[in-house]
C-alpha cells in the first residue's frame, strides 16, 4: 500500500518541484491553534506536515522550537492531543507524520502507538534519536500497521551507515544538513548537497533536507539537489512572534507561500 507521504512526494516530483514539508509542535500555541496552523500551512502549499510530539528533553531542538515545546507541555499537551492533531490534519487531506523522540513512544507502548497513529490517519514517524539497532520493535509495529519510518542521516554518516539507515526507511530519508540543533540559519549548510548525493547512492527513496532552511531563496537552493525541503523553526518563530492568533496564522500562510514558490523554482 502506498502511503500518503509517498503519494505527496510523487506528486511534487511529477510537478517538477521538490516537496515542501512543514513542522509544528502539537499543543502550540494551543491544541486547536496548532491544528489551525497546520491546516493553513497545507492550504498554502505544504505537501507533508510533521506534527511534533512535545517532550521534556528535546536534545535536537534549538531555542525556538524548545520554547514552543515547553509552552505546549506547560499547557498540559499529551499524546492524546498529538493524535487528535494528526487526525484533524489528516482529515483535511494532507499527509501527516509525527516527529518524536523515542521515550514517549516507548512509554506509551510501541504497538499501541503504531495502532493509534494509524487509526488517526497518520502516515508514520520521524524518530531523530532512535538508532536502527534499537528500532526492532518499531520496525515490526510499523510493518504491521503499514506506517512509514523515517530515520536521519547526517554529514558525519559513513557510507556503510547511510546504507543501513536508508535500508530501514520508508516514505523518505531525512538528511540533516548540519550537525547540531534545529534552527533557522543565514545560509544552507555546504554539506547538504554532498550528503544528498551520498544518500542517493544507497536508496531510491526521496531524500529531504532539514535543519536550517527558513526562506524562499534557501528553499529554492535546496530544491536544486533534494527531493524535499523541511522547514520547522521558521514556522514556529512566526507563531511565537505574532501579536495574536489571527496574525500568527496569516504569517504562517505567507511563509508557506514563499517557501512553496521557492521549491517550485527547482532547476535541476
Amino acid at each position: 500500500m502506498t502511503s500518503a507521504v509517498t503519494t505527496a512526494f510523487g506528486k511534487a516530483a511529477a510537478d517538477g518541484r521538490a516537496a515542501l514539508v512543514g513542522y509544528l509542535p502539537a499543543g502550540f500555541p494551543a491544541v486547536d491553534g496548532a491544528i489551525e496552523a497546520a491546516k493553513v500551512m497545507a492550504a498554502a502549499g505544504a505537501d507533508v506536515i510533521e506534527v511534533g510530539l512535545p517532550y521534556s528533553d528535546p536534545l535536537m531542538d534549538g531555542p525556538v522550537i524548545a520554547e514552543a515545546v515547553q509552552r505546549a507541555l506547560a499547557a498540559g499537551t499529551r499524546v492524546a492531543d498529538v493524535l487528535r492533531t494528526v487526525e484533524a490534519v489528516a482529515a483535511a487531506g494532507v499527509a501527516v507524520l509525527v516527529m518524536t523522540y523515542w521515550n514517549p513512544v516507548d512509554r506509551y507502548g510501541v504497538r499501541a502507538f503504531a495502532r493509534d497513529l494509524a487509526a488517526a490517519g497518520g502516515s508514520g514517524l520521524i524518530t531523530p534519536d532512535l538508532t536502527i539497532e534499537e528500532a526492532g520493535s518499531w520496525l515490526d509495529a510499523a510493518s504491521e500497521h503499514d506506517l512509514d519510518r523515517v530515520f536521519l542521516v547526517a554529514p558525519s554518516s559513513t557510507g556503510e551507515r547511510i546504507a543501513t539507515v536508508t535500508g530501514a526507511c520508508r516514505g523518505f530519508v531525512y538528511a540533516a544538513s548540519l550537525m547540531g540543533t534545529t534552527g533557522a540559519r543565514d545560509a544552507v549548510s555546504a554539506d547538504a548537497a554532498g550528503l544528498v548525493a551520498r544518500t542517493r547512492e544507497h536508496t531510491r527513496l526521496p531524500v529531504a533536507v532539514g535543519l536550517g532552511v527558513s526562506t524562499g531563496p534557501q528553499a529554492a537552493q535546496v530544491a536544486t539537489f533534494a527531493d524535499g525541503v523541511i522547514v520547522g523553526s521558521a514556522f514556529v518563530r512566526r507563531l511565537l512572534e505574532a501579536p495574536d492568533a489571527a496574525a500568527g496564522l496569516a504569517s504562517v500562510s505567507d511563509l508557506t507561500a514563499e517557501l512553496f514558490e521557492g521549491v517550485s523554482r527547482k532547476t535541476r
